[in-house]
């Protein structure tokens, strides 16, 4: 019987080659090549595997149903379009597999790359919430929470999120990588979440851990969670350069979730670490920088829920050690080379800063006698918002920036804000109607001497911004301060923006400086006193807003110091402010001197001698002399006042 049908099965395949070879061409119809969809849309019910040649486009909800498999390769994109409804959600008993290398890794970005634009990744789980079970997510109805917590939904490996955080309703947005009940069955490790408009990662409840997290400029929360999540974060960087939240909210009861490793850098201020309701977390190894607000206990919760290295939460504590995750474990995700290191609080050698990193002011920074500070081309100095930020060349040290046209050295505040910080102050050996070993309005600082000679360093290509923070009741730090300066010390091309005191100020000294730029400097832009008796060549000073003192101040003895080439500029109220006060006897020599729309030229404060101000080789004989109309400064080649 098995020999027949293995005959005749013989003759049906002759047969068929024959009739096949006999058959006309017309009848010939190949078989169809199946084509991957392209589009990612409906519910998948069944285990899929996407093509990482394919480039998938996300059209409208995509959701992974109980019992199917959604596996995604390594290198493959999928580019949602813009919408509320754009996302991609695994409910409860469905599994995603990301199969990310740090050479390829998987990347779901919306079609503009622009923040909010879609709605990011969601994960529903079996495990427990606060919630409690088939909970109702705030997204498509979508139910989560149950009572395993080992439950399983897949695997993510090397994931990039970019632009998620669309709106879903007046109250709520999207976030990058949402996690709903998620069980610790679940991996999840190497994952960046990039420019969204709400929060990089929230836990709702659920213990999943996850490891190597990256978190770039999301809006409001980079980590979130509530709902009693209680599983654990491993090697998390945040990178604040734009306007935010916070770097961690947590919110709702406390499951002591653990936070290893989290270094968290902002260059614009703002708020580390936010704990609402009874929530808390034990965290180690945590580095904050650049931060106005380390930990704010929203409702008044308790400190002692929140265990920081071993010890009770302290709100007062900066937190700032050196980073404790390493930016470059994520260039698979980003181009951020934004590195940072803290100025240390004293330099007693030769330090030289590395303009690759961005430094962060976290108090004062002295140059102490015998000390240099170098500071490259191309550096960015960040200050803390405080009244103690400030840096400081102490007599007998030195400071020397060496910026360029093209690339200036940059010192600005985290927050933005005119009298965010102190500034720049150099402490000098020369001459000061204040005498010998003066003490400044500032920490203490001595300065004066009788060596007017004297060289503290050097300033080239320098913008200072944010500066003139609050000292005390009555004084104001300025933007560069120069105490009792010599005449041996180098300072040109400096442009000071956004003070809330003066731009420059002289205690006495015989320095000089030229290329000046000021703006928006709510004091005076440039004040001397004490018998300053130097020169500044080439300044440029506009006042663009109103409210101004003066564009230049000056007060005390008078050492006839020398202005030329300076132009001065009111658009903030045009015919109204002071341009040039005198106080006492001060005075000075002045020529091609340029003021536009001031409603005062020139104010005798004190009804000092006008004989003391020489404009253009003549004494001043009346302060309604029209003798202020120079050549205006050309400022046109100044690329580093932009800066």
């Amino acid at each position: 019987m098995k020999n027949f049908k293995k005959f005749a099965l013989s003759l049906a395949a002759v047969a068929g080659l024959f009739l096949t070879g006999c058959s006309s061409d017309d009848d010939f119809t190949p078989e169809e090549q199946q084509v991957e969809n392209s589009e990612l849309t409906g519910s998948l019910e069944s285990n899929r595997i996407l093509d990482a040649s394919v480039q998938y486009t996300i059209t409208g909800p995509y959701l992974v149903k109980s019992g199917a498999k959604l596996t995604i390769p390594a290198g493959t994109e999928i580019v949602s379009q813009v919408g509320t409804d754009r996302y991609i959600a695994v409910e409860q008993g469905g599994k995603i597999e990301v199969q990310g290398t740090a050479s390829n890794p998987v990347v779901m970005r919306s079609e503009n790359n622009t923040a909010g634009d879609w709605g990011g990744l969601l994960l529903c789980g079996n495990a427990t919430t606060t919630e409690g079970v088939n909970a109702i997510a705030e997204v498509g109805g979508l139910i989560y929470g149950g009572t395993d917590d080992a439950d399983n939904s897949g695997s993510i490996e090397y994931l990039i999120i970019r632009g998620a955080g669309a709106q879903i309703n007046s109250e709520s947005q999207y976030n990058g990588l949402t996690l709903y009940a998620v069980g610790s069955g679940t991996h999840i490790d190497n994952v960046a979440v990039l420019d969204g408009a709400d929060d990089g990662i929230e836990f709702f409840g659920g213990t999943v851990s996850a490891s190597n997290l990256y978190f770039e400029n999301n809006e409001d929360d980079s980590v979130d969670w509530t709902e009693g999540w209680n599983g654990t974060i491993t090697n998390t960087y945040v990178s604040h350069t734009k306007p935010f939240s916070t770097a961690i909210e947590a919110d709702g009861d406390n499951n002591n979730p653990k936070v290893i490793n989290f270094t968290a850098v902002s260059t614009v201020g703002g708020t580390a670490l936010q704990f609402k309701k009874q929530s808390g977390a034990t965290i180690t190894g945590l580095s904050l920088l650049g931060y106005s607000t380390r930990i704010d206990m929203k409702d008044n919760g308790p400190l002692s829920n929140i265990i920081i290295d071993g010890q009770t939460a302290d709100p007062s504590n900066g937190y700032n050690a050196p980073a404790s995750v390493d930016l470059s474990r994520f260039s698979w995700a980003t181009d951020n080379t934004l590195d940072t290191s803290v100025l240390p609080s004293a330099i007693t050698g030769t330090t030289e800063l590395n303009p690759s990193l961005v430094y962060l002011l976290q108090g004062t920074t002295l140059v102490k006698a015998g000390g240099k500070l170098i500071i490259p081309a191309g550096t960015t100095i960040i200050s803390e918002t405080g009244t103690d930020k400030y840096i400081a060349v102490e007599q007998g040290g030195k400071i020397e920036i060496n910026g360029t046209n093209d690339n200036p050295v940059v010192m600005k505040s985290a927050g933005g804000n005119p009298g965010d910080w102190g500034g720049l102050l150099i402490c000098g050996e020369a001459v000061t109607t204040e005498g010998v070993n003066a003490i400044a309005e500032v920490g203490g600082l001595v300065y004066g001497g009788t060596n007017n000679a004297d060289n503290s360093g050097s300033i080239n290509y320098l913008v200072i911004r944010g500066a003139g923070a609050q000292i005390n009741s009555e004084s104001q730090y300025n933007g560069l301060t120069l105490y009792a300066v010599g005449s041996g010390t180098s300072i040109s091309n400096v442009a000071i923006i956004d003070g809330a005191d003066d731009g420059i100020e002289f205690f006495g000294g015989s320095v000089s400086a030229t290329n000046l730029y000021f703006e928006n400097n709510e004091d005076d832009s440039v004040d001397w006193t004490e018998g300053w008796n130097g020169t500044i060549t080439n300044t440029y000073i506009l006042n663009n807003v109103a409210g101004f003192s003066t564009a230049i101040e000056a007060d005390g003895d008078n050492g006839n110091p020398t202005i030329t080439n300076l132009t001065a500029v009111n658009t903030g109220n045009p015919g109204s402010g002071t341009a040039f006060q005198f106080k006492k006897q001060s005075g000075g020599t002045f020529s091609n001197i340029s003021l536009t729309d001031y409603g005062t030229n020139v104010d005798m404060k004190d009804n000092g001698p006008l004989a003391n101000i020489i404009v253009d080789g003549a004494p001043l004989t009346t302060t309604d002399d029209d003798v202020f109309n120079g050549t205006p400064v050309d400022i046109s080649g100044w690329i580093w006042i932009s800066k």
